[in-house]
This record gives C-alpha cells, sequence and structure tokens, in this order.
C-alpha cells in the first residue's frame, strides 16, 4: 500500500494552513471522519495480498495516532489564541464566572469495539460487513443449521414478515430473518473471494431475548482465517493473543469443549475471573471462570457450500459479544445500562 508518506505530507501541509477551529474540524473530517482519506485506506486493505496487510495496516495507524495528536494539540493552540484575542479586545469579561458545559464522550461499546477492530487490524485482519435483514440460506442454512435446530425456535429469531395482504401464505415460515449473528457475512466473503482470507465482521445482530445479561439488539465480531494447513493451534494463539492484549498479559484463558453447527470441533474460551481473581464470585458463580468467547475449525459443509476443496483448506471461526466484554472491562453487571441513556452512568467514561 503506497502513499502513506505522501498522505503524511499532504496533512503537514494541511495543518499549515489551519487558521480557526472550524477549519480544524474540516481537517479532522477530511482525514479521519467516516468517508476521510485515512478512513479509504483501512477499507482498501483487502485489496492487499494477504503477507502485505499486517505492514500496511501498522503504517496506517502509526499516521492516525499521528494526526490525532496532531489535531489535539492544534485545537488547543488555536483556543488559546482565540481566548486572548478576544480578552485583549475587551469582548470578554475574564472576571466573569464561567458556565460548566460538559463535552460528550465515546460510548463504552463503541470504545470496546474500536479497540477490538484496531487488535485484529494490528494482527493482519480486514474488516468486513454485512446485512442486518438476512436470508435464511445466510443466516442459517448455509453455517450448518438444519429447519429442526434449536436457534430457528420463534422465540430466539426475529422472522421479517414479507407476504403482502390478499398475496401469499401469511402462516408459512418467512425466509427473511434479522440476522441472529455476523456469521452470515463469512459465507458472503467467501462467496466472491478464494482462500486465503483473514477478516472479522463486526456488527448489529437481533435476538429474541430481553434480561439484565441479555437485550434483543446487541454487537458482535466475529472473525474467519481459511488457507492451507490451518490448525487449531493456530487458533488457540491468536485467541490468547487477542485477550491478552484487550484485558492484561497475566490473564488467565482456557479452552472447552463445545459445539456449535458450523465449527468442528468447537470449544468456547473462558477467562479467569477480573472481579473475584478465580476465587469464586457470584458474577462468575463461584467457578472464578467466565465464558467470553466461542470457537472452532470450519465445518467442512460449510465449506462446501462456498464451493471451497476441503482436501486442501481449513479454516478456524470465531465470535464475541461486544457488550459481555464491555461488562467485564469495566465492571458493569446489568447490559440494559448500555441503552437507558442515564447520564449518570454515561458520564463515567
Amino acid at each position: 500500500m503506497g502513499g502513506i508518506d505522501r498522505l503524511r505530507e499532504e496533512f503537514e501541509r494541511d495543518c499549515k494552513g489551519v487558521s480557526s477551529l472550524k477549519q480544524l474540524e474540516g481537517l479532522r473530517i477530511k482525514y479521519l471522519g467516516r468517508k476521510g482519506l485515512l478512513t479509504q485506506r483501512l477499507r482498501a486493505l483487502s485489496a492487499l495480498p494477504p503477507a502485505e496487510r499486517p505492514a500496511a495496516g501498522k503504517e496506517i495507524n502509526v499516521l492516525k495516532r499521528h494526526i490525532e495528536a496532531e489535531i489535539k494539540r492544534r485545537e488547543a493552540d488555536l483556543s488559546a489564541a482565540e481566548l486572548k484575542k478576544k480578552a485583549s479586545t475587551g469582548f470578554v469579561d475574564i472576571t466573569v464566572p464561567g458556565k460548566y458545559i460538559p463535552s460528550g464522550s465515546q460510548h463504552p461499546v463503541n470504545r470496546v469495539l474500536e479497540e477490538i477492530v484496531e487488535i485484529f487490524v494490528f494482527m493482519g485482519f480486514t474488516v468486513e460487513e454485512g446485512p442486518e435483514v438476512e436470508l435464511d440460506y445466510y443466516n442459517f442454512e448455509a453455517l450448518n443449521i438444519p429447519r429442526d435446530h434449536p436457534a430457528r425456535d420463534m422465540q430466539d429469531t426475529f422472522y421479517v414478515r414479507t407476504d403482502v395482504e390478499g398475496h401469499g401464505d401469511a402462516g408459512a415460515e418467512s425466509d427473511v430473518v434479522l440476522r441472529t449473528h455476523t456469521s452470515p457475512v463469512q459465507i458472503r466473503v467467501m462467496e466472491r473471494q478464494t482462500p486465503p482470507l483473514r477478516f472479522i465482521a463486526p456488527g448489529k445482530v437481533y435476538r429474541c431475548d430481553a434480561d439484565v445479561s441479555h437485550t434483543p439488539m446487541f454487537h458482535q465480531v466475529e472473525g474467519l482465517m481459511v488457507g492451507e494447513d490451518i490448525t487449531f493451534s493456530h487458533l488457540k494463539s491468536l485467541l490468547k493473543l487477542f485477550i491478552h492484549s484487550l484485558f492484561s498479559p497475566d490473564t488467565p484463558v482456557r479452552f472447552r469443549p463445545s459445539y456449535f453447527p458450523f465449527t468442528e470441533p468447537s470449544a468456547e474460551i473462558d477467562i479467569g475471573c477480573i472481579l473475584c481473581r478465580g476465587e469464586g464470585c457470584r458474577v462468575c458463580k463461584g467457578t472464578g471462570w467466565l465464558e467470553v468467547l466461542g470457537a472452532g475449525m470450519v465445518h467442512p459443509k460449510v465449506f462446501e457450500c462456498v464451493g471451497y476443496d476441503t482436501e486442501r483448506y481449513t479454516g478456524f471461526a470465531f465470535g464475541m459479544g461486544v457488550e459481555r466484554l464491555t461488562m467485564l472491562k469495566f465492571g458493569i453487571d446489568d447490559i440494559r445500562l448500555f441503552y437507558e441513556n442515564d447520564l449518570r452512568f454515561l458520564r463515567q467514561f
């Protein structure tokens, strides 16, 4: 990925020409906004050969941190200069008590989601997205979840009614759902790309749950890595590195055998309880462990659905709930706090 040095030089030139806070905000949007030049570079990583992605992602992140720091420094300088100018003209009476204007901050879920994405991008993963209103085929069938699987129960899945009044069978089960996980993105990407693949799929998902630890809408990050000679050892090493990066290097990690229709073998990954340090408490139900991830080797039937040679390619997949990781990271005991818009809660972050 060329042009990072040129982009840095262009930013330096633009930054020198900034003389007001309004211009500085325009500069920030130009480089760091959703459609900014740096954001476009990050999204273009998927077009690079897999061997080049880690180095290119690291270059982009270094430049991003430089731009953020420079904009913050310029903001402080311009604010001070503007206040000094107003005070010298008598426009501002500095003896009058000021008003406290609270500043906004990033939502804790978004903070952790952004941190998760940055960790995996640093490890060479790209970021993919897909539709939230999904076809039954991508949400279930292509992931080796047959029609009679419990995950299809109406109490778990939001089905979208597609019949029009006077047409169709209103009692028939819909083939359109609100996606229950971001795994459908894995199928869509594999359909249009050939291995090797290494990407994550963050986004919103929907399930019929609502209590202190579940909400009808929440965020997930799923990941997929496919290639030749990919093993379970690769999966264990990657997820240990991720957990130690997100929490701390001394966080205990264990893998337990489990079952998922789209992976075989499958495992659930636990970390040592961050509240009681493994001694046992109400949160970990006295076990000293907390489940944070599900993972496993991709089932051959999933590869067959996308036309991959199961004799040549292997791969692993993993998934995590962002709200759960956020609750553990900040010691929050009720997931509903994230969505109640209580300023007393949000101002803590």
